[in-house]
């Protein structure tokens, strides 16, 4: 049995940070809850992203509602994907009862309920404020990946991007990417493009514009247009609390390619238009990105090299990431090496596949002198995991196997006649209900489509020049009698005709003299 009180030193150094903290909960050693052993996450280091990850079951939807809670307590705004439609239920307090009561009595915290202030966002339209995007913010990478295009389609992506951005056309929809493409594999688009930005073959203009309409078959295509998400509302307090911004996407959970990159587009925003901050005292907004699995499967080197960047850089902005997902191995290591905070839930070995994720996942964990990593992953219950996060100095902490404390607010969504309220009452649903059309690249193609063919019905007949005679001669007449009548081959022979009597003229005359 390994020594309580060398257990409590080692967990009170490793996780006591100087600043504010997420409190996690208390240690288990050899079983027993060790309240003293207190489980911290310093806020300073949240910015270092973090990944909770753990079987179906073993309650990392509900770590990631702890960590929102407490977080919003310390006026920091959150995002979080809402996989389910089950993490409404944050805006109200939960209800006590011996169970939670029990656990509270367990970690030293009695269970204290509390409502949090949520936004709620919907990529149909129906469950929220909509959620848009303009195809330019996209680009054609994130593009390429929900229309599940190969890298020379993507690459034609790139060259009608890079043809809009030249010549100043904004790219908002789908039907200005329809109509550029349209355009750019005409006569007249062709043969602008060809020396500057290459052919585009019509099979792949074709297959680029199936793929397109496939999307708006499913209805899916008005999450591109305006009003586009303006970031800063991501950022909102209420009352001293950081809101906490839900995208509900239960109603197209079988859509997962698009609402994983939508999420992966946001993030690349922030990363581009938020402002240099350095490290502070507290992030200004923590990402929670659920189902990260999906983001990952299948995806091209473009793609990852695109997820890679983001992580690796965004953290300057004052932005932490959270993946969550079932095993470590879901995350590719060039991700998961920038993930400093880590929160593992119980695994569990089924299958030949399941232990080799169990081996794999164990052996990303430091030796502990209280834990069998692999045994003690195993073993976890619901609401348990062991734990290692970056301290305040950005030094991994000793791993932990944690007893989690329970949310505050409710766990699960308001009822629904709640639900609605909140959203019909909430400024960013009058603020993104209507969508709005503004002048775009198909506008402005439609109206040079209308210039030239207006140019070409309005050019002047040619005149004849100053001085000459409007009447015509007997030959002038015969020859267009002639083209009439006879075409090209008529005109030919009148030709021949004609010089042989003007020679014979000519030969007259001179005989003559």
């Amino acid at each position: 049995m390994a020594d309580i009180d060398q257990f409590i030193a080692k967990i009170t150094a490793s996780y006591q940070p100087k600043g504010e903290f997420i409190y996690l909960g208390a240690g288990i050693l050899d079983g027993n809850i060790v309240a003293q052993a207190e489980v911290n996450l310093a806020l300073k280091m949240m910015n270092r992203h973090g990944l909770i990850a753990g079987a179906t079951g073993t309650g990392k939807t509900r770590t990631l509602q702890l960590i929102a809670e407490q977080l919003s307590d310390a006026n920091v705004p959150v995002f979080m994907l809402d996989v389910k439609g089950d993490l409404s239920g944050l805006h109200e307090p939960g209800k006590t009862n011996a169970a939670l009561e029990e656990r509270g009595k367990a970690l030293g915290k009695p269970f204290v309920p509390a409502g949090f202030p949520i936004a709620l966002y919907s990529l149909s339209g129906e469950l929220g404020a909509p959620m848009r995007v303009k195809i330019s913010d996209f680009g054609p990478i994130l593009l390429g990946r929900i229309l599940e295009l190969n890298d020379t389609q993507t690459g034609v992506l790139s060259v009608l991007f890079k043809y809009a951005a030249d010549k100043s056309y904004p790219v908002i929809d789908l039907e200005d990417l329809k109509k550029l493409l349209n355009y750019l594999t005409s006569e007249d688009g062709a043969l602008e493009i060809k020396e500057s930005y290459g052919k585009i073959s019509s099979a792949t203009s074709t297959t680029i514009l199936r793929k397109i309409v496939a999307i708006e078959q499913q209805g899916l295509g008005h999450i591109f247009g305006e009003p586009a998400l303006d970031l800063n509302d991501l950022f909102e307090r209420v009352d001293g609390k950081g809101v906490v911004s839900l995208l509900n996407i239960s109603d197209i959970q079988s859509q997962p390619l698009l609402f994983s990159t939508f999420l992966l587009s946001l993030l690349s925003q922030l990363f581009e238009q938020m402002p240099e901050v350095g490290d502070l005292d507290k992030p200004k907004l923590i990402f929670f990105f659920d189902e990260a699995h999906l983001l990952f499967n299948g995806a091209s080197k473009a793609f990852l090299g695109k997820i890679e960047q983001i992580i690796r850089l965004i953290r300057s902005k004052g932005i932490g990431v959270f993946f969550c997902t079932q095993a470590a191995t879901d995350v590719p290591d060039t991700v998961l090496g920038q993930l400093g905070n880590r929160v593992q839930h119980a695994l569990r070995a089924f299958t030949p596949n399941d232990a080799e994720a169990l081996r794999k996942t164990a052996k990303t964990y430091p030796h502990s002198d209280f834990y069998e990593i692999d045994k003690t992953l195993t073993g976890l219950g619901t609401g348990q995991a062991i734990i290692t996060v970056l301290n305040d100095k950005g030094i991994p902490t000793e791993v932990v196997a944690t007893h989690l404390i329970p949310p505050r607010a409710v766990m699960g969504p308001l009822d629904k006649a709640s639900y609605d309220a909140l959203v019909n009452e909430s400024a960013i649903y009058g603020k993104y209900k209507e969508a709005v059309n503004t002048r775009s690249a198909a506008d402005i193609l439609e109206e040079n489509e209308k210039e030239t063919i207006v140019a070409e019905e309005e050019k002047p007949i040619q005149k004849k020049g100053a001085g000459s005679s409007s009447r015509e001669t007997p030959m002038e007449a015969m020859a267009k009698s002639a083209s009439r009548t006879l075409g090209r081959e008529g005109i030919k022979f009148l030709t021949k005709l004609g010089t042989a009597i003007i020679a014979s003229l000519i030969g007259g005359k001179k005989r003559k003299n």
